[in-house]
């Protein structure tokens, strides 16, 4: 029978396991730290002993056997100029697109037994103190979004022999795994709708020059409107904030006040969008029609709501969890993976 918890306050050791279990101190350590082949009665009398005892591993002494900290880094990377007022962070803790990411690799990570750490790698000083961590073993991996091709991280860590998984496709050249979405195909599913919806004076705001998901968007949004006919339309470029929207659209009614639809890469820039055209007197969807793209939480905030290309991000951030945390495989090791996921259209009142 085991062993209750030592009144004294001693903390319970893999001996006073191993004891209450009736097992070795080394078949012990083999379940906890999840060896395969253990017999599960033996698995159940260790566990049945863990809780009895008050059993709590020593983290830094199971990293020790495993190799692993059982911590996995989210990184945060761009090296765009920023008004000093306007600091890194700022951006991030407004767009709801990065806190469905977190919310996705939470989930997987948890039930790895993960923990998941943030870091934003803004500056030279960030990505060494990061290579750092993950050079010395104090961080198992990374998952990294990038904003820019020109952002030198990837490179950085496409040589570390460490999983690394990025959101969004590596900067050509580079082989290394992540996980995506068809960004050209919702681009096409956002210009069959306004079409369908009979628009004819199309535009969009697209993503930042420098964004190669934005580009992908307004590629595919010029080849569906060229499949249904329509070859030139006015681009304005924005930033993926509900300000750069408003903006954006201002500067399209200007070149265009006929416009009757509009086309913008993300949910904040087409709320944006809206705002305005409403403040200029226009109905939404009656006069202009506004297609977004993300279906996170501000296409809903959205007065109308808006309709949208649906990027599953919850479950990609999920997927480049489970990526990271999958068992390793010396055949694979140095293999890289992909993941493209599809678009979809959710539609709403606003086309």
């Amino acid at each position: 029978m085991a062993e209750p918890h030592d009144p004294a306050g001693r903390r319970p050791t893999l001996e006073d396991v191993a004891r209450a279990a009736g097992v070795s101190r080394a078949t012990v350590s083999r379940v906890i730290n999840n060896v395969r082949n253990v017999d599960p009665r033996i698995s159940r009398a260790v566990a049945r002993a863990v809780a009895a005892t008050g059993y709590v591993p020593n983290q830094a002494a199971r990293s020790l056997v495993t190799g692993r900290t059982g911590t996995m880094a989210l990184v945060i990377s761009e090296v765009a100029d920023r008004d000093p007022g306007d600091p890194f962070t700022s951006q991030f803790l407004a767009d709801p697109f990065f806190g469905r990411v977190v919310a996705g690799l939470s989930g997987a990570f948890r039930e790895a037994g993960v923990r998941l750490t943030l870091t934003f790698a803004e500056s030279d000083e960030a990505r060494d103190q990061l290579l750092a961590d993950l050079r010395s073993g104090r961080c198992d991996g990374a998952a990294v979004i990038s904003l820019y091709p020109l952002d030198p991280l990837p490179g950085l860590l496409a040589d570390l022999n460490v999983p690394v998984v990025l959101f969004g496709r590596p900067p050509e050249g580079l082989a290394m795994s992540y996980v995506d979405l068809d960004n050209r195909e919702g681009g096409r599913l956002a210009a069959e709708r306004l079409l369908n919806e009979g628009r004819r004076r199309v535009a969009t705001i697209s993503g930042p020059p420098q964004s190669v998901a934005g580009k992908e968007r307004t590629a595919g949004f010029a080849a569906g409107l060229a499949a249904g006919g329509i070859e030139g339309f006015i681009d304005e470029p924005g930033d993926f904030t509900l300000g750069g929207g408003e903006a954006a659209m201002e500067r399209l009614l200007a070149q265009d006040p006929t416009i009757d639809g509009v086309f913008a890469a993300s949910d904040l820039m087409a709320a944006g969008a809206v705002g305005f055209l409403k403040d200029s007197g226009r109905r939404v969807p009656d006069d202009v029609a506004v297609v977004g793209f993300d279906d996170g939480s501000a296409a809903t905030a959205s007065r109308p709501p808006l309709t949208t290309v649906r990027q599953p991000v919850e479950d990609m951030a999920a997927e480049i969890g489970r990526l990271l945390t999958a068992p390793a495989d010396p055949a694979t090791s140095r293999r890289t993976t992909s993941v493209v996921f599809a678009p979809s259209l959710v539609v709403r009142a606003s086309a």
